[in-house]
């Protein structure tokens, strides 16, 4: 074992996690629920930290840190971390991308089939009496074009599902499009899922490059009318252009779990009034949030990390 110490648990993890990391001989505080302005105290001198979303390891919440030697991220997106400013300091990253990618990939094949089988709108007539059997006459997965951009672990869980459909996957991804097994289109650009795509989902980290990736000018590429999913992060889809999308009927329908800001409660903001909106038409499924967050998911993350900051231990 290289080092022990306390360990900042300040996301909700399965109990194999605490477990180990007691094994590892770590001291474990567990504050689910922390603020940004709590940590500071509760971080200092602490060497390792698993977080989600609930905290930002930006610069100064590091340097409160000075014993630091790894941080653990329940989930995908780095974005909370400043990864750079912490390798610079000799700090490990984790993330645990392979613990929850089957669990989105399963949520959106959920929504996609709510939506075109139209089982939400018919179960909530049904419960007020409606019973509309043509009006809710839906459309079938086979023989549809897929485009999948983001190829990674979630990505290609999606795409693996998906084959049990008899669809045609379009997949891109500019990082790792060597590595797209040939069962699937292998697309060296987007032009084929412009040309081709009847349904769109994203599986992108958040970054400059792909904030607002799908706005406008991306709407206006698509040859048909499609369906778009987003389960990555809710800024890559530019909602005033999906709900214009969505009215004009280029988009004909959409299935949400991730927002720009959330939660969605709280203080009415125009980013949360124009979601209040899409939320309000009949070709739309939203979730909070909860697409790579199940039982299994959180298991599967906490024993993925557990695996990284071992492994870091024995080197």
């Amino acid at each position: 074992m290289t080092d022990s110490g306390k360990v900042l648990i300040a996301s909700p993890v399965h109990p194999v996690l605490i477990d180990g990391l007691r094994a590892l001989g770590y001291e474990c505080i567990t504050s689910e629920q922390i603020k940004q302005k709590e940590a500071y105290s509760l971080i200092k001198d602490c060497v390792g930290v698993i977080t989600s979303t609930r905290l930002k390891l930006d610069k100064s919440l590091i340097d409160a840190a000075p014993g630091l030697n790894w941080i653990g991220r329940m989930g995908s997106g780095m974005e909370i971390i400043d990864v750079a400013y912490a390798n610079q300091k000799g700090i490990a990253c984790f993330s645990s991308p392979e613990g929850n990618s089957n669990a989105v990939a399963e949520h959106v094949l959920g929504m996609l089939l709510a939506l075109i089988r139209r089982i939400v709108i018919s179960q909530n007539e049904i419960r007020k009496g409606i019973w509309h059997r043509d009006e809710n006459r839906g459309i079938e997965l086979e023989g549809k074009s897929v485009g999948i951009i983001g190829f990674g672990h979630t990505g290609s869980a999606l795409a693996r599902k998906l084959l049990g459909f008899d669809v045609r996957i379009l997949a891109y991804d500019k990082l790792a499009s060597e590595g797209i097994p040939p069962q699937y289109v292998n697309c060296p650009d987007l032009d084929p899922i412009f040309e081709q795509a009847d349904i769109v989902s994203f599986h992108v980290p958040f970054g400059k490059d792909t904030r607002h990736y799908f706005n406008e000018d991306f709407m206006a590429r698509m040859r048909k009318p499609f369906i778009l999913i987003n389960t990555s992060r809710g800024s890559v889809a530019d909602a005033l252009a999906l709900h214009k999308g969505l009215i004009s009927g280029k988009v004909t329908g959409a299935c949400l779990d991730v927002f720009e800001e959330e939660p969605l409660t709280g203080v009415v903001t125009p980013a949360k009034q124009i979601i209040a909106e899409i939320a309000e038409l009949p070709n739309v499924i939203l979730t909070p949030h909860i697409a790579g967050y199940t039982f299994e998911a959180v298991y599967k993350m906490s024993l993925v990390l557990l695996k990284k900051i071992t492994g870091l231990d024995n080197r």
